[in-house]
C-alpha cells in the first residue's frame, strides 16, 4: 500500500485515485507558461509540474506586491481628483 493511500485512509479523509491525480497535474501543466511553451511539454515530471506551479504562485505575488506598489506611489503623487478616479476603476 503506497503511503498516500495509508495517509488518506489514517485521516479519514476521502481518496483521491491516481488518475484524477493525473488529470490535475495536467490541468496545472496547461497553465504554467513554462511548460506550455516548452517542445517537451509532454514529458515533463509530476514533481516539475508542482515545482514549477509553486515557482509561477511565488512569481505572481511579487508582481501583484511591485505593482501595488507603483500603484500606490503613483495615487501618492497625483492629485486628489485623478486619485479619486483611478480608485474608482478599480474598484469596479
Amino acid at each position: 500500500m503506497s503511503s498516500r493511500r495509508s495517509r488518506s485512509r489514517q485521516s479519514g479523509g476521502s481518496r483521491i485515485s491516481d488518475d484524477q491525480i493525473n488529470d490535475l497535474v495536467t490541468k496545472l501543466q496547461q497553465l504554467l507558461p513554462e511548460i506550455r511553451n516548452s517542445r517537451r511539454s509532454d514529458k515533463v515530471s509530476a514533481s516539475t509540474v508542482l515545482q514549477e506551479t509553486c515557482n509561477y504562485i511565488r512569481n505572481l505575488h511579487r508582481e501583484v506586491d511591485d505593482l501595488s506598489e507603483r500603484l500606490s506611489e503613483l495615487l501618492a503623487t497625483t492629485d486628489t481628483a485623478q486619485a479619486a478616479v483611478i480608485r474608482s476603476l478599480l474598484l469596479q
